[in-house]
């Protein structure tokens, strides 16, 4: 099995200790240490093969971790490489800050080890899922690239990811609108159809949980039939995405924009982060079971 690579970058050795140890449990994974952002950088542009995941102090020397983060965004080899600030400044502006910096994670200091675990292993399997995909789809893209209009329906997870790769893969962004294509088609199958709760999904990724649940529920009659449908259309000046699923909705107002009551969960920034960088425009529709995602053509 291919080893996990993970870069821990904190300037105090005791942090990066506490960190080793919390994580030693999980056998695929290697881990890598730097004492400040410049060392960080060093390791991330010599890393071979390439880091899976990064974590991040904010605070330190040299290089603090907003300025870090701020220069693996901008950078085309680490922009999709997710990254776990954890750090004692914890005020709300400063949590907001890392979020839209495009932190996946905003972790306090002192954490418990299975929150850590928790939200290192949610990362990690949504990079891989996003891999995975990718590399399936490829063959599929030219030949859909002279589509106008076209509608698929998915079911699982697995089916909802490939779907987004090869959609995303049309537009002017595909890295930017995989992501938030991603999010909304994974809404639309967990949320959606199987009708798994947002505090249910917490509860689950805090167990590790999570993944089993949702092939549990896939398998109930009550569920067993449910489809959900994405529908992709080019237009003269936008592309739009149609996501339905056959659930009952939720309240999806409190999820358009990062809620401080919420920032410390491991779940429930997708919808957010997608408003805010993937699409010109997201709008719910009725219950919230249909989604159009929108994304501008440049004249």
């Amino acid at each position: 099995m291919t080893q996990t690579r993970i870069l821990a970058v904190d300037d105090e050795p005791l942090n990066l200790a506490i960190i080793e140890e919390y994580l030693c449990e999980e056998q695929n994974y290697t881990l890598d240490t730097a004492q400040d952002g410049e060392c960080a950088w060093t390791a991330l542009e010599s890393a071979r093969p390439a880091y899976d995941l990064v974590i991040l102090d904010r605070m330190m020397p040299v290089l603090d971790g907003m300025a870090l983060l701020n220069r693996m965004k901008a950078d085309a080899r680490f922009a999709d490489v997710p990254v776990i600030m954890q750090t004692a400044a914890a005020a709300p502006e400063q949590v907001r800050e890392g979020l839209a910096a495009g932190a996946y994670y905003y972790l306090t200091k002192p954490y418990e080890p299975e929150t850590l675990c928790a939200v290192v292993r949610a990362a990690i399997g949504d990079r891989h899922a996003l891999r995975s995909a990718r590399s399936r789809a490829e063959c599929l893209e030219k030949a859909f690239q002279q589509l106008s209009v076209v509608e698929f329906r998915f079911r699982t997870l697995e089916e909802a990811s490939e779907l987004a790769q090869l959609l995303a893969d049309f537009c002017p962004n595909p890295q930017g609108v995989l992501f938030g294509l991603t999010e909304l088609m994974i809404n639309a199958v967990e949320h959606g159809n199987l009708g798994i709760t947002y505090r249910e999904k917490t509860l689950l990724l805090m167990e590790n949980d999570w993944q089993a649940e949702v092939n549990r529920r896939l398998e109930l009659p009550q569920f067993r039939n449910r489809v959900a449908r994405v529908r992709f259309e080019r237009l003269a000046d936008r592309m739009c995405f149609t996501i339905a699923d056959e659930g009952n909705g939720f309240d999806w107002q409190r999820y358009l924009d990062f809620d401080p009551s919420r920032i410390f969960d491991p779940n429930g920034r997708g919808i957010a982060m997608a408003h805010r960088s993937s699409f010109c425009n997201i709008e719910y529709q009725g219950s919230g079971s249909t989604v159009v995602a929108c994304v501008t053509l440049s004249a």
